[in-house]
């Protein structure tokens, strides 16, 4: 991958308003329809031509935005989050493979995952282990406040949070902190659950799986068909019956009354309503 498509690819604003920004512009990015990407492939795959893979990839940022998004519980940076999947998405358009018949997304977003899987295992214990002011002030000063191994007792958590001016809850959370294990990120192949045929791995856990990507981008394709297909059907219109119908059900904003339209067109309200109805029995049987 060029070093040019590197960096348009990971350019991704740190501050809030230029993330903002930055998610907006992807956004506008128009969707590549199956051909288009097929022969973008091809032509990537056979010829290993960096335009069309700098194509696939800026028609796919908005995914990756929507991946990292799922990963926003662990406090981390939403841009480092974004910037990491969109390496992963670097990853997958170099090694698609357009014969196999699936569309980039359903691939790529393994690799997105894989990405942002890793840089949330290497940042999140060190960003959670001490976030307050309270936490950095025990996380500093416990280790050497302990006078032995093993836990602390009763009376040791109240003389550490009387001197670092902590609640006892707070010291005790720290403890459990700090002392905690780091867990495997899969479980071994030797490992009895796994043996058993256990699907249990904290990889399962990192991603928030409210929504599904594959299902949303296929929901995101379909409506904007179905639009498309409304606007020719429009088009097959009277031009008052359009203006009746794109006043009556496409301006979110500010839609026009009958009697508005009656006072526009000088006939009655009723006779609007009659338009309406009959352009939209044409609209229904021209997108049947």
């Amino acid at each position: 991958m060029s070093t040019d498509m590197t960096s348009m690819a990971l350019a991704v604003p740190q501050s809030s308003g230029s993330l903002e920004a930055y998610i907006q512009s992807v956004n506008r990015i128009p969707m590549l329809t199956a051909e288009e990407e097929y022969n973008l492939a091809v032509r990537l795959t056979e010829e290993d031509d960096l335009e069309a893979a700098r194509q696939l990839i800026m028609s796919h940022l908005r995914f990756v935005v929507h991946v990292a998004r799922s990963y926003s519980g662990y406090g981390l940076p939403q841009a480092d989050l974004i910037q990491e999947g969109n390496i992963g998405l670097m990853k997958a358009v170099r090694r698609f493979d357009p014969s196999v018949g699936v569309r980039l997304v359903s691939f790529a977003v393994h690799w997105i995952k894989a990405e942002i899987h890793e840089y949330v295992l290497k940042n999140w214990r060190m960003v959670k282990v001490a976030t307050t002011k309270a936490q950095r002030k025990l996380f500093f000063n416990l280790r050497k406040m302990k006078k032995r191994l093993g836990w602390f007792t009763q009376d040791e958590v109240n003389t550490v949070a009387e001197t670092l001016g902590v609640s006892t809850k707070e010291v005790m959370e720290m403890e459990a902190r700090m002392s905690a294990h780091d867990q495997a990120f899969e479980l071994s192949s030797d490992d009895d659950d796994a043996r058993e045929g256990s699907t249990y791995s904290p990889a399962q856990y990192l991603e928030d799986k409210r929504s599904d990507l594959a299902e949303e981008v296929e929901q995101e394709q379909w409506q904007e068909h179905t639009q498309l297909r409304l606007l020719s059907a429009i088009k097959t219109l009277d031009e008052r019956s359009q203006d009746i119908v794109r006043a009556r059900w496409l301006d979110e904003e500010n839609k026009t009354t009958l009697q508005e339209l009656a006072d526009k067109y000088q006939v009655s309200a009723e006779r609007v309503r009659q338009l309406e109805a009959n352009a939209m029995k044409k609209l229904r049987a021209a997108m049947a």
